[in-house]
């Protein structure tokens, strides 16, 4: 009798223990394959966001020479219309992050600064020059810095960068809705996501 029960005993002893055994794998498992779809996820997101606007600007350009110590100038200006295209980027391929099987956390730890392109279409009208004071190359080359200039300070001041912000956030999003419905903790550097709101209150 004594046997019997201490066989039963062993008996259920075993089956719990494969029963734990394998309950442990298919938690690992499924921790596993839950950690390979965030990264994959985060891979997939690294796509570049371009937002783009055209601009439209017209310049004056005037230059004189003093010749035979003032007594002569020999004058060139030009009137000059910009059509530009400028985009707005990020780079989200170079986004760092870090996955923690341990405690379910995804924490992004860097996001690449925003690059600014400008494309400006050139075109000159009404030039004149004298023969002593015609345009070179260098004039040219100013002229463009200039304009570039000039459109990159109105870009800045302009809903461009914050159209390009909104589009980030949107891909943040995606990563918020996937470590949420898995029950996994996102986090921006120490900042914990907790809705997706908390991702519009992020300084970027």
């Amino acid at each position: 009798m004594r046997n019997i029960l201490l066989g039963i005993i062993i008996a259920f002893v075993i089956i719990f223990s494969v029963r734990y055994c394998d309950d442990r794998k298919d938690n690992r498992e499924t921790l596993q394959a839950n950690t390979a779809l965030i990264e994959k996820e985060l891979k997939n997101v690294g796509k570049l966001i371009v937002t783009e606007g055209s601009y439209a600007q017209v310049f004056s350009y005037n230059a004189s020479r003093d010749l035979m110590y003032g007594l002569f100038d020999a004058r060139k200006k030009a009137l000059i219309v910009v059509n530009a295209k400028a985009s707005i980027a990020y780079d989200l391929s170079k986004i760092t992050s870090e996955v923690n099987e341990a405690t379910k956390t995804v924490v992004i730890t860097s996001i690449p600064e925003p690059e600014l392109s400008i494309n400006p279409n050139i075109e000159y009208y009404d030039v004149t020059q004298d023969y002593l004071n015609q345009f070179t190359a260098s004039d040219y080359n100013k002229i463009k810095q200039r304009v570039e200039k000039s459109l990159r300070k109105k870009i800045e001041a302009s809903e461009l960068r914050t159209n390009a912000e909104n589009r980030l956030i949107s891909e943040l999003s995606k990563i918020y809705i996937l470590t949420n419905s898995m029950g996994w903790t996102l986090k921006y550097n120490q900042t914990i996501v907790e809705e997706e709101e908390d991702l519009q209150r992020i300084k970027l």
